[in-house]
């Protein structure tokens, strides 16, 4: 079974709709083989990000990032990458479609809810950036 990450970030954090995207992912027939909810430092999103180091947005989305608490999610399922990016909507939410993650509670390109892997490479990586192999059921 593929894995994948899930990261609800602080806005939607802050909504206090965590078990509402959760659910989906359940609904959608992905396993949540692990959780967790954590503040990360500023150091850590600079290392977690830097593939957008040199991206004009890179440190406002740091900034974002450490602004409130996360909740870092291990989805397992078949097609688990896509179908998690297929949950949650394009990056714009005023592009994604109706009844995405993003479209129905993303405030903005900024403030879009929820961030997934993108490949099972960087699945692997960022699961490991949040998750010790003992944390993963």
């Amino acid at each position: 079974m593929e894995k994948t990450l899930s990261i609800i970030k602080p806005d939607a954090v802050a909504k206090n709709i965590v078990g509402e995207i959760l659910n989906r992912f359940e609904k959608a027939g992905l396993k949540i083989s692990a959780t967790k909810k954590i503040r990360l430092s500023k150091i850590d999103a600079k290392n977690f990000y830097e593939v957008h180091k040199d991206r004009p947005f890179f440190n406002d989305l740091v900034d974002f990032m450490v602004s409130g608490p996360v909740v870092a999610t291990v989805l397992e399922g078949e097609n688990a990458v896509f179908k998690n990016r297929e949950l949650m909507g394009e990056t714009n939410p005023k592009e994604a479609k109706v009844g995405t993650i993003r479209a129905d509670f993303a405030d903005s390109i900024d403030a879009n809810a929820v961030h997934g892997s993108d490949s099972e490479e960087n699945a692997k990586i960022e699961i490991g950036f949040f998750f010790a192999k003992k944390e993963i059921f």
